[in-house]
């Protein structure tokens, strides 16, 4: 069963413009012919008449040159708009702040993403564990891949004592991605790349290797060309890639899935999951322990979203939302892992559950009226107690390792930039660890929540944000913004074209 969660933010301005005559009167826009042609396509028996097949050839003179005619009436419209540069300006200054990605910890590091204001891309940093942050190096910077900032970062992820890192990188956005892999130490760059990796994460196994997603190469333009049969690999650190154990995936019966492989923090189990869509997965896991050991079943259908969350010895902690759409957690034993023997370890609410673990603890972040509220539970089910945040947002993080005594998280809100806070696991207490400097007063404006009863009887959270001088008295030009698809539902959070507009 699919939830569906409206979230309404609504933002009041009181807007005094300098100069009132400036208006958008412009004429009617004149826009480029586009060519049609004689073109069908049969579909299942089914004629359907395909007049502009020819712009699907992207790399085309004729294609190229519909691209810039488009283009130059875009901007022309654009460069004519009121005010665009003042907005630009302003917009331009208070996005030049600097912002971080909540800390996290591998091997004798801690490591945090940072951009100082306008950088294109976040850079990795890193500082010895207890050592003050100012001291933080530079790990990987993307935006020295290529002069032209055409190379991204994608994942990134350490082996077990953090020694070894494996990171991707796309090139002008491409989903297919080269895997590269560096001493973490010395940060030279190894011969293990691998090439022609799509929808992947990276998932190391001890020191020795890790699991990653790919396709065969497709012929002609991987831009346009087609592929299927994803499959699962593993690929031993000092060997080719072309020795790589295929693990799972491969079948033509299966060719539209997605398969993921994921290693728990213990090193025991492969957690693999397989989908064909955004929602429902089939899931198995293996007991790397066991050399022999075969692929369990967990799930052979995809009724539902779920997930290994932790393992402890014979133990699987699972995230599932079968037969129960907020989710919940349940535990079940490796050897025997059907749902006919999940035990619920922490129970479905009122309120959807999207939990984490770090420090030896659950932490049980529920969406209560569209804001955050976190749960800690210790593994036995048992609450310790509910987190208090520094308001009501939006919290993210206390991810960490099992015996982390630290963790991190961010909380921010619709007058709230990003801000990270330390979290002591054992005296539960928080401490401000990064706040942003930036040119907007948070104390100029009112973000409250209220409720609406719509048409049947549903309250509606409502989140309502203003300066503090606004009259409030239905004249305000208004933004009013919901969101409910893909089983997302957007909860506050800080926005620079947001806070212009609040302006």
């Amino acid at each position: 069963m699919k939830r569906l969660f409206l979230l309404l933010f609504t933002l009041l301005i009181f807007m005094s413009c300098k100069n009132k005559s400036k208006s958008l009167n412009q004429s009617p826009i004149d826009y480029p012919n586009t060519k049609a042609v004689d073109s069908t396509t049969n579909y299942f028996g089914e004629v359907v008449n395909d007049p502009y097949r020819w712009l699907e050839d992207d790399r085309s003179e004729a294609t190229e040159q519909w691209v810039k005619s488009q283009n130059t009436v875009t901007f022309t419209y654009l460069d004519n708009i009121p005010y665009r540069e003042e907005l630009k300006e302003r917009l331009t200054k208070i996005w030049n702040y600097e912002k971080i990605g909540a800390p996290f910890v591998e091997g004798n590091y801690t490591y945090f993403r940072k951009n100082d204001g306008l950088q294109n891309q976040f850079v990795i940093y890193r500082y010895k564990n207890g050592e003050d942050p100012k001291n933080a190096e530079v790990f990987i910077d993307p935006n020295t891949f290529k002069e032209d900032g055409t190379i991204s970062l994608g994942g990134l992820s350490f082996s077990e004592d953090g020694t070894i890192a494996a990171y991707s990188i796309s090139e002008g956005g491409s989903d297919w991605r080269k895997i590269l892999v560096m001493n973490a130490e010395t940060k030279d760059i190894s011969k293990d790349t691998i090439v022609d990796v799509k929808f992947s994460g990276m998932s190391w196994y001890k020191n020795e290797g890790f699991y990653y997603s790919s396709y065969d190469k497709p012929e002609g333009s991987e831009l346009s060309a087609k592929t299927d049969q994803h499959k699962l690999y593993y690929h031993k650190l000092g060997t080719k890639q072309s020795e790589d154990k295929l693990v799972f995936g491969g079948i033509p019966e299966e060719k539209h899935r997605y398969v993921y492989g994921y290693v728990t923090e213990d090193n025991k189990y492969l957690s693999i999951s397989a989908k064909v869509s955004t929602s429902g997965n089939k899931l198995y896991v293996k007991d790397l322990s066991e050399p022999n050991s075969k692929l369990v079943e967990i799930l052979g259908h995809t009724d539902s979203d779920t997930y290994i969350l932790h393992s402890d010895g014979e133990m699987l902690f699972l995230v599932t939302n079968l037969n129960a759409p907020n989710k919940k957690i349940v535990k079940v034993k490796a050897s025997n892992p059907s749902p006919e023997n999940w035990t619920d370890l922490i129970a479905e609410t009122n309120q959807v559950l999207s939990p984490s673990v770090g420090g030896g603890y659950i932490f049980a972040e529920y969406m209560e009226d569209a804001v955050s509220k976190v749960m800690q539970y210790d593994f036995n089910g048992n609450l310790i107690g509910e987190i208090e945040l520094p308001g009501l947002g939006s919290v993210g993080g206390f991810n960490g390792k099992e015996d982390d005594k630290e963790l991190y998280y961010s909380f921010t809100n619709y007058v709230t930039p990003g801000t990270i806070y330390k979290f002591n696991v054992k005296e539960r207490t928080s401490q401000l660890y990064k706040k942003p400097e930036i040119d907007f007063n948070p104390e100029d404006y009112i973000s409250k929540q209220v409720f609406y009863t719509s048409k049947d009887g549903t309250k509606i959270p409502m989140i309502i944000t203003h300066k503090k001088d606004v009259e409030l008295n239905g004249k305000n030009p208004t933004i009013l913004y919901g969101y409910g698809g893909f089983n997302i539902s957007p909860t506050p959070s800080f926005s620079i074209s947001n806070a212009v507009w609040l302006e």
